[in-house]
């Protein structure tokens, strides 16, 4: 088993490998605005450090969100398009679920605030509980400005770049700031484990909805882009 994880939703364009029983590469690029130019190349760089090649990509899990357009759409379409191409099967996980994933293998435990950047002066967020055996999701995401966000959410500690986004309205920020390709890839793993085990020990895909979230994208609210109102002018001369 070869699963290839992606997502797009943060700052970080990252990829992950995962063999069935760990993670075996990732590779991750900073940039907020240059999703297509980066994530293909970083595909193949992760294939390329354990010397595999595409066709050796058995699954594809892309993170869906939530996440600005343009960005998110980059990581979906290039995860359908490689699993097409392959005759692979394609899931997708909601990305603030990796953030908080990654805070729980730190060590974090109890209440969690994943709060990203959404841009314009906005979070997207959602509330979860790091108990002894996993994160749980508490609440489901929202794009919202970080004060307006209840006060019992703002009190906890809040991993992503809310938090040093707006600091006064976030004031506990702790680990990590976006999400890994690796622990996308981990967490995938998790949960095929938790609800579709094997009598042989490999990993299985389920249905959307035991344990993934489908594809749909949670964009949250509208693109800023829009097609323009047709004009009224007369094209006759």
């Amino acid at each position: 088993m070869l699963l290839l994880a992606i997502d797009t939703s943060t700052t970080a364009i990252t990829v992950g490998l995962h063999d069935g029983a760990s993670v075996v590469a990732e590779s991750t690029t900073l940039d907020a605005r240059a999703h297509a130019e980066h994530l293909a190349p970083n595909i193949r760089a992760a294939l390329a450090s354990v010397g595999a090649e595409p066709g050796d990509v058995t699954d594809v899990v892309v993170g869906i969100g939530p996440g600005p357009f343009t960005g998110l759409r980059v990581g979906i379409v290039t995860g359908r398009t490689f699993a097409f191409a392959l005759g692979l099967p394609v899931r997708g996980l909601t990305s603030l679920d990796a953030v908080a994933h990654e805070a729980w293998l730190g060590g974090r435990r109890g209440d969690l605030l994943v709060a990203t950047d959404a841009r314009r002066k906005e979070v997207y967020a959602a509330a979860y509980v790091l108990g002894d055996t996993r994160a749980e999701r508490v609440s489901e995401p929202v794009v919202a400005r970080a004060a307006d966000l209840p006060a019992e959410l703002r009190a906890y500690p809040a991993a992503g770049r809310g938090p040093s986004l707006y600091a006064d309205a976030l004031p506990t920020a702790v680990s990590p700031l976006d999400v890994s390709g690796g622990v996308l890839a981990d967490l995938a793993a998790r949960r095929l484990r938790e609800t579709a085990p094997a009598p042989t020990g490999q990993l299985q895909w389920v249905e959307p909805g035991h344990g993934f979230d489908g594809l749909e994208p949670l964009y949250l609210r509208r693109p800023d882009a829009a097609p323009a109102p047709p004009s009224t002018k007369s094209t006759l001369g």
